[in-house]
């Protein structure tokens, strides 16, 4: 069975940082690309990064350029989004994302996605 487990989440204060973590397991996902959307409350998910397979390519939404960094670790199977300089826009469920095999190239849009973890929460204070 796929799983896509995040981990990192928490409440924090504008201007802080949290290192949100992917962990795999159930097939490899060292061969495929991954990404990072996020859900507000009464908004609909959206993207915030992806990364190709050999973290060669990677890719933000404009909201977050500047302040997130997607990495990733294909020998821990671990995907990690480093997001720095934290505003209370950035508060949301935020899910860690798989694409289907033989896709190594960073996307941004929900469909291209095959695996989903179930999230975990970021809360920024002001």
């Amino acid at each position: 069975q796929v799983q896509l487990v995040e981990s990192g989440g928490g409440l924090v204060q504008a201007g802080d940082s949290l290192r949100l973590s992917c962990a795999a397991s159930g097939r490899t996902f060292n061969n495929v690309a991954m990404g990072w959307f996020r859900q507000a409350p009464g908004k609909e998910r959206e993207f915030v990064s992806a990364i190709s397979w050999h973290a060669y390519s990677t890719d933000y939404a404009d909201s977050v350029k500047g302040r997130f960094t997607i990495s990733r670790d294909n020998a821990k199977n671990a995907v990690y989004l480093q997001m720095n300089s934290l505003k209370p826009e950035d508060t949301a469920v935020y899910y860690c994302a798989g694409r289907g095999p033989g896709m190594t190239t960073p996307r941004t849009r929900e469909q291209d996605y095959d695996y989903w973890g179930q999230g975990t929460q970021v809360t920024v204070s002001s």
